[in-house]
């Protein structure tokens, strides 16, 4: 615990080091650069862990890492080359958020049977979320 709460102090304090130094936008850039590139190496590990059959958690992590990878890719490919607005703009980020979703409903099932939990019971705080969220649209 000590180590990783270190660890989150030093990356806290290097990022905001950047961001004086340079800007906020280009230690942005920086970061989704580097985090996007992290992502999809371990989303690829996680698709191996589920394909050796490690855990069963694995094909959600993998999902979910690739689903980042790719929204956090996406605006960064956005910000290199001026191109669309971030999640707004661009139809490919409602392909990369169903990875994020598909990873998300996966880990739920599998937290169910974690609780010992059967059927379809995962789907409430799956469904609650989405209610919440289009809620805040006023939907």
């Amino acid at each position: 615990m000590k180590q990783a709460l270190s660890l989150l102090i030093l990356i806290t304090a290097l990022l905001q080091l950047g961001a004086r130094t340079w800007d906020h936008v280009t230690m942005l850039t920086i970061g989704y650069g580097a985090i996007s590139i992290m992502a999809i190496l371990i989303s690829a590990t996680f698709l191996w862990l589920w394909q050796v059959r490690a855990t069963p958690l694995a094909l959600g992590m993998s999902f979910s890492w690739a689903g980042s990878s790719l929204i956090m890719g996406g605006w960064w490919v956005a910000q290199l080359t001026g191109g669309a607005q971030f999640g707004v703009e661009t139809e490919m980020m409602v392909v990369f958020l169903a990875f994020l979703a598909t990873g998300a409903v996966l880990h739920f099932s599998v937290i169910q049977a974690s609780f010992n939990l059967h059927g379809m019971a995962f789907l409430i705080p799956v469904g609650a979320a989405v209610l919440v969220a289009a809620a805040s649209l006023g939907l």
